[in-house]
């Protein structure tokens, strides 16, 4: 039996492809053990054609697939099910946050074998092993893995999250040799050659709507600072990279090691990026926060969610976060210099309708307030897509509300569903199309009235005009049917952070 490993990237975007550190990080857990090759649906006209061309040799045994909510389902899904009809000898292997939240349907569909809970770097490699030594008595011990056995799905332990300090390095050189890695340093707001990197698993907290904790269950370790410099370091050396996007769930969880990085990386000429929490960053000092920024921190992503108080509880969110603070953080960053991004997730649900759509209209009043604070600030609006946090008091409420998530793996090809996993449309039952309407029309007004900084290929006349059309409808909090602006994002095709940007994990 041959025992190559087919590792595939299903598509996630149509242009700006990141490097891909999912199937990176699975190649670095077997490089030197197992040959494997990587597949990037971002880069292929057809995947389907590289992955069946592989598979024709006869020397693979393996398909390893990371999979995200939303449109990487649309090669994910039908690509492994066409293996398993045309080579059912291939072991299907599916990790990610999709296939770990949503498992069961996963399993259950016929052509998915087993599902990595979780990182993969120990798992991987461990199931790879006991499947090529015909020792399947072994998979029963495997921390981190899902499977189904005589039609029951077993969920074996969660392992301790791995030592990042410790793991081998990336195989960049052997992802090079199929696609060149400077396709995947494209130019985006922070420089012309924009590294996309992960440098932690994990997140201390528990907020019922995020995805990543069922997953890591209020863990987190990084890299060291000395370490992510390295890889930085090299990427600029190698490949010219000038900026770097930091895609942890939470890149500032320890201010010492945030502060060794930006004292790394000051004399180097990089812009950078990453995600953290506002009650975590502002226990950071001034000058903690002024270090950053002259070492090249531009913009820093944060789940501010609501400006309620009691939502926030509701959410689990965890830590010391409240409205007050959400707002003074923001006048305080733009003391600093460095852009907040706040993302607010309306369209939670309430005992009454009357109730959530006082909740929506006291957020789009709160949104103001923290752009008349700091006009700086980012703001990205998501509608609430339920995750399935068991036991969570949010998760409860929805379930109650009559919302479930589809039994059948294919149905979330429908374009419906894909919606949800965008967070354009929640399909949740307690909003109404009013309500959905008042969010949607409320982002295009305030989005022409204050244009993402992030959109670096709209012109400063191009900014000045949506502004002035906006105005009126700013002001006077007017939103019906804002059919001008959209009118110019379309024709200038206008960036959308919340779906083109960064990652869009939470914290």
């Amino acid at each position: 039996m041959q025992q190559k490993i087919i590792l595939f990237n299903p598509r996630s975007a149509n242009a700006k492809h990141r490097i891909p550190n999912s199937i990176l990080q699975v190649g670095a857990a077997i490089h030197g053990t197992y040959e494997y090759v990587f597949v990037d649906g971002n880069r292929e006209k057809d995947p389907w054609e590289k992955i069946e061309m592989y598979l024709k040799t006869g020397e693979f045994a393996c398909f390893g697939a990371s999979v995200m909510p939303g449109p990487q389902l649309k090669q994910a899904i039908p690509i492994s099910k066409k293996i398993r009809e045309e080579y059912p000898h291939i072991v299907n292997v599916w990790g990610g946050y999709f296939a770990a939240n949503q498992h069961k349907t996963v399993l259950n569909s016929g052509f998915v074998d087993y599902v990595i809970d979780g990182p993969g770097d120990f798992a991987f490699p461990e199931l790879l092993d006991a499947l090529f030594t015909q020792q399947t008595e072994k998979i029963a011990a495997i921390k981190n893995l899902i499977y189904l056995e005589n039609g029951e799905i077993h969920k074996n332990g969660k392992a301790e999250v791995p030592d990042y300090n410790i793991l081998p390095q990336l195989p960049y050189t052997h992802l090079d040799t199929f696609y060149s890695l400077n396709g995947y340093l494209g130019k985006t707001f922070l420089g012309k050659k924009t590294i996309a990197y992960h440098a932690s698993f994990g997140c201390p907290f528990t907020c019922s709507f995020c995805a990543v904790v069922p997953i890591y269950n209020a863990r987190w370790k990084g890299k060291s600072a000395e370490l992510i410099y390295q890889d930085v370091k090299w990427l600029k050396e190698t490949y010219n990279a000038d900026s770097v996007e930091f895609h942890d769930n939470n890149f500032f969880v320890s201010e010492k090691r945030t502060l060794e990085f930006a004292e790394l990386v000051k004399n180097d000429n990089m812009k950078w990026w990453g995600e953290g929490r506002i009650d975590t960053i502002d226990k950071y000092k001034d000058e903690s926060l002024h270090k950053m920024y002259e070492s090249g921190c531009k913009m820093i992503f944060f789940g501010a969610e609501t400006g309620n108080d009691e939502i926030l509880k509701q959410m689990d969110k965890g830590g010391t976060q409240t409205g007050e603070q959400i707002l003074r953080f923001a006048e305080r960053m733009k003391k600093i210099g460095i852009i907040p991004e706040y993302s607010f997730v309306l369209g939670l649900p309430a005992e009454t309708s009357e109730k959530v759509m006082a909740q929506i209209d006291a957020d789009i009043a709160f949104i103001k307030q923290i752009k008349a604070a700091n006009p700086d600030t980012e703001i990205i609006i998501y509608l609430y897509s339920p995750v399935p946090t068991e036991g969570s008091e949010l998760f409860e409420l929805v379930k109650k509300a009559g919302f479930n998530f589809p039994e059948k793996l294919e149905d979330w090809l429908n374009a419906a569903w894909e919606n949800f996993d965008l967070r354009k449309n929640p399909l949740t039952p307690w909003l109404t199309p009013e309500m959905v309407d008042k969010i949607k029309n409320f982002e295009t007004v305030l989005n022409g009235y204050y244009p993402t900084a992030s959109d670096f290929k709209m012109s400063d006349l191009q900014r000045k005009i949506i502004r002035n059309v906006s105005a009126f409808r700013y002001k006077n909090s007017f939103y019906h049917f804002p059919y001008e602006i959209k009118l110019l994002q379309k024709l200038w095709k206008y960036r959308q952070p919340e779906i083109e940007g960064m990652e869009t994990l939470y914290v």
